[in-house]
């Protein structure tokens, strides 16, 4: 046998041992590096909104209620967080248990099967967890703003713990968990990319539900009820607008074409909110607000939540624009009837995220669609669609609402859930923290 031969011989069994050994590591799901570097990025950017949550919600209200109103927002981060790995996680993302209310797997609990695990995107699973952690913290700490300034703090911490397990935690798996039934409605699903259901909507009813259980703020609303500080209002505001990138772009669980669709769609929405809030802000009342712009822009962001994914940028700029009117007009609504969403809860989550998780069936990019008529046998059309998104969206306001008035009544119940008004002429902060935002024994 000729060296050329041998040569030839060893260069075929290497390159065969070397198929073979690349085709065997395959089969096991391996890190991509690119996508978990976005994804621990998009998880800080999602955390870093609850602290900008609180600083806007905690400008908005009185001196004397500062800090209360943003240990609201910061409780939320432990009560959830722990929640979120002892049986949150296991709910939201195992398989279907009790019909589908809800989903369950031991294995989840504790996160305990997660320590190896990578998704198939090559993500590991623990990041997924905790970027999913991150909704649930900041969903319950949304509906602090519809009853600021008048509630008992102990209250609050059970009312979010029971609000997350009974009420986020099923939406959140009907919506996005591969057997939720929401996931499954229609041709390719109920579309909520990143929480305009789930987050938004819940948020925003439940405020709702809790502002008119509770009744208004000792003598609102004929008594002045001045903003702490609007700086750390726009401030916080700018924190949710950075945060929401995360939000949404991570929403894609990769590092990808979809990233980029969503993270554009989140900033054309944003901006055409803001401008589009000023305009009839300046023409309805004379003058454009700092506090109306700032409102504007988390009106965009609300509505472009769950159309990030689906939606070209002139569409993300129609619905930043329609939820900027429509929220603007809620609020003109809430001030006519009298009820006391404190922040607005409902006025711009609420109304947003009904705005956005509806309209957004008109702006669908065509890929999309071909898709869905693909899973459908051969045709869907855009009615098909708007009504799945109109179940979608009735299904998490009836259960989200009718949830939270048994919950509140539940809890007030245990603990007396309105403050004294003792407590509310003295202020959150020292009725129940001892302490004053302002180094002011009792301000306003």
């Amino acid at each position: 046998m000729t060296n050329h031969v041998i040569r030839r011989l060893v260069l075929l069994i290497v390159g065969c041992t070397s198929t073979f050994l690349v085709f065997g590591a395959s089969q096991e799901p391996t890190v991509d590096t690119g996508s978990t570097a976005w994804m621990l990025v998009s998880t800080a950017l999602v955390l870093l909104m609850v602290p900008g949550l609180a600083m806007f919600y905690g400008g908005l209200v009185r001196t004397k209620n500062v800090l209360g109103t943003m240990m609201h927002s910061f409780a939320a981060m432990g009560i959830m967080t722990i929640l979120w790995i002892i049986v949150g996680y296991s709910m939201c993302f195992g398989p279907n248990v009790l019909g589908g209310w809800f989903g369950w797997s031991s294995d989840f609990v504790f996160l305990r099967s997660l320590d190896t695990s990578i998704m198939d995107g090559g993500v590991p699973e623990y990041v997924f967890s905790m970027f999913q952690a991150k909704f649930a913290i900041i969903t319950p700490a949304l509906i602090a703003g519809a009853f600021a300034e008048r509630i008992n703090f102990k209250a609050y911490c059970l009312f979010i713990a029971l609000w997350g397990i009974l009420i986020y935690n099923p939406l959140c798996h009907w919506v996005w968990a591969e057997d939720g039934f929401l996931f499954n409605l229609g041709a390719n699903g109920a579309i909520d990319f990143a929480g305009g259901t789930v987050v938004h909507i819940s948020a925003g009813v439940s405020g709702l539900v809790a502002a008119i259980y509770l009744g208004a703020r000792r003598g609102f609303p004929k008594t002045n009820m001045p903003p702490s500080n609007l700086v750390m209002t726009m401030i916080g505001g700018g924190l949710l607008w950075v945060g929401w990138f995360g939000f949404n772009a991570g929403s894609s669980i990769s590092s990808s074409l979809l990233t980029a669709q969503a993270l554009t769609a989140t900033q054309v929405a944003a901006a055409a909110g803001a401008l589009s809030w000023i305009i009839v802000e300046g023409w309805h009342q004379g003058k454009a607000t700092a506090l109306g712009l700032i409102s504007g822009v988390l009106a965009g962001l609300v509505a472009v939540t769950p159309a990030a994914g689906v939606v070209q940028p002139f569409g993300a700029m129609m619905l930043g624009i329609l939820a900027s009117l429509l929220c603007y007009g809620g609020i003109l609504v809430k001030n006519k009837m009298g009820y006391d969403d404190s922040l607005d809860a409902f006025g711009i989550h609420g109304v947003g995220g009904i705005v956005g998780a509806i309209l957004l069936t008109f702006f669908i990019r065509d890929s999309w669609m071909q898709d869905a008529a693909a899973a459908a046998g051969g045709s869907w059309s855009v009615i098909q669609q708007l009504g799945v998104q109109v179940l979608a969206v009735a299904i998490a306001l009836v259960y989200a609402g009718a949830g939270t008035l048994l919950l509140l009544w539940i809890v007030n119940k245990v603990i007396k859930f309105r403050a004294t008004p003792e407590e509310e002429m003295q202020g959150l902060d020292s009725a129940f923290h001892g302490e004053s935002g302002y180094g002011m024994l009792n301000p306003n």
